[in-house]
């Protein structure tokens, strides 16, 4: 029925796009939008990045109205997203606090338009793959390289959620936050693990391409992130970093394994010795990564079994369609369960946040999207001889599964900085993946 309406109002404005060039060529106009989306996010606020993806939303819903023969599809894992959003929709009109669950329903939709709108661009436009991801690693290396100069000048703390009562002062760490508005560690961690993986396969394609120069310095983006992330502090972004490892060493097995195996293993060994020296020698990192176990001795972990308490009990009297999206109706909400003393922005966990604002069926929806998605991909991965696709393909389903993961203790995955990275992942996974059944052939 859609694609019926669409074709009947591309033959009424045909005629506007055969005498228009700028209709003609609005990828054209698209493509500085999105790359503009991505280096906005490194150092303004929602808002601007916001008015920036709009943009792309806006100019291709003009494209499908005017482009003769542009239509609808979805894979499968497209329409478990389409029904969480439908759900969230009657969340919306559901919630109590209409006004402010507005405001997170119109964030939500600029996210999975934006999503669509990529969808749209990369069916044509595959060949830029390549410059979207350069231009997110690039963000990413850039933002790792301000925290290094950011860990030198010993920066004063802006962070409240470090317990230092039982560390001496010369052992608490520094915590560096780079340019992402609003300065916080944990984002600016999250920010650095969803694109750690980008800039190491970045190297990956540079060798496969013989681009060696370029591939030695990738490497070095590679390690200076890493540094960064350990230096950030966040906890979440260290374990998140550990599944990174883990997803690079067992993906490139594929490659590596019986050709040079024993290179293989004595590199991945050589990471591994060296994470866990900088754990063991390091007082500040040991002190910091020890105190994820420290479980209600930690004041940080004390806060979030707290708030997880509190969300639950949320969750519980509104598990059919939520309270509505959005961390300003969860905050007025909120107030209703917390105890006194532990305020919140949000659950501190994306999968029980989901369910808080749209209930238990939205919750199962994300989660049949998510697996679905990462069935599928996976699958491609092991399958296919695109050596290339492959790459794109296992860079960005790292990125976000590793992503998903630091969801289990935070909720920067809700910021414009980590959701449009995110939801640009999907989309050039989308464009890759194999259509039906479609045989996985170079």
């Amino acid at each position: 029925m859609f694609n019926n309406i669409l074709e009947f109002l591309q033959d009424k404005l045909n005629i506007l796009y055969k005498n228009s060039l700028v209709l003609q060529n609005l990828d054209k106009l698209v493509l500085p939008l999105i790359l503009l989306t991505f280096v906005s996010s490194t150092f303004m606020g929602s808002e601007i990045i916001g008015v920036f993806a709009l943009g792309v939303i806006f100019l291709t819903f003009v494209k499908m109205l005017v482009t003769p023969k542009q239509k609808f599809s979805f894979r499968a894992y497209e329409v478990f997203l389409l029904i969480y959003f439908m759900i969230v929709i009657v969340s919306l009109f559901g919630s109590t606090l209409f006004a402010l669950s507005l405001h997170g329903f119109i964030k939500t939709f600029i996210y999975i338009g934006f999503y669509f709108s990529l969808v749209v661009y990369l069916k044509d436009n595959k060949k830029h793959i390549p410059l979207i991801l350069g231009t997110i690693a690039t963000c990413v290396a850039v933002e790792s390289f301000i925290g290094i100069l950011q860990s030198t000048m010993h920066l004063d703390e802006i962070s409240t959620w470090q317990d230092t009562s039982n560390i001496n002062p010369e052992d608490v760490i520094s915590r560096i936050y780079g340019t992402l508005q609003p300065l916080n560690p944990n984002l600016y961690g999250g920010y650095l693990v969803c694109g750690l993986p980008i800039v190491m396969g970045s190297a990956f394609y540079f060798l496969y391409k013989k681009y060696y120069k370029s591939e030695i310095f990738a490497l070095i983006c590679s390690l200076t992130v890493c540094y960064a992330i350990l230096q950030t502090g966040c906890r979440g972004a260290y374990l998140s970093m550990m599944l990174v490892f883990g997803l690079v060493f067992l993906i490139s097995a594929k490659f590596f394994w019986k050709t040079y195996k024993k290179i293989y293993v004595s590199i991945i060994s050589l990471c591994a010795l060296a994470f866990i020296f900088a754990m063991t020698f390091v007082n500040s990192l040991r002190l910091r990564f020890l105190s994820i176990f420290a479980m209600r001795n930690d004041s940080s972990n004390s806060f979030r079994f707290n708030v997880y308490h509190s969300s639950w009990q949320m969750f519980k009297d509104n598990w059919l369609l939520g309270i509505g999206v959005g961390n300003k109706n969860f905050r007025e909400i909120y107030g209703l369960y917390m105890k006194t003393g532990y305020d919140a922005l949000s659950s501190y966990n994306i999968y029980l946040e989901t369910a808080v604002e749209s209930g238990i069926f939205a919750l199962l929806a994300f989660l049949a999207f998510l697996g679905k998605l990462i069935y599928d991909t996976f699958k491609f991965i092991l399958h296919s001889e695109n050596i290339t696709e492959i790459i794109f393909a296992a860079s960005c389903i790292t990125a976000i599964c590793a992503t998903l993961f630091h969801g289990l203790v935070d909720t920067i995955y809700f910021r414009p900085q980590l959701q449009f990275i995110f939801w640009t992942f999907v989309a050039v996974i989308t464009s890759i993946l194999p259509v039906g059944d479609k045989n996985y052939q170079q």
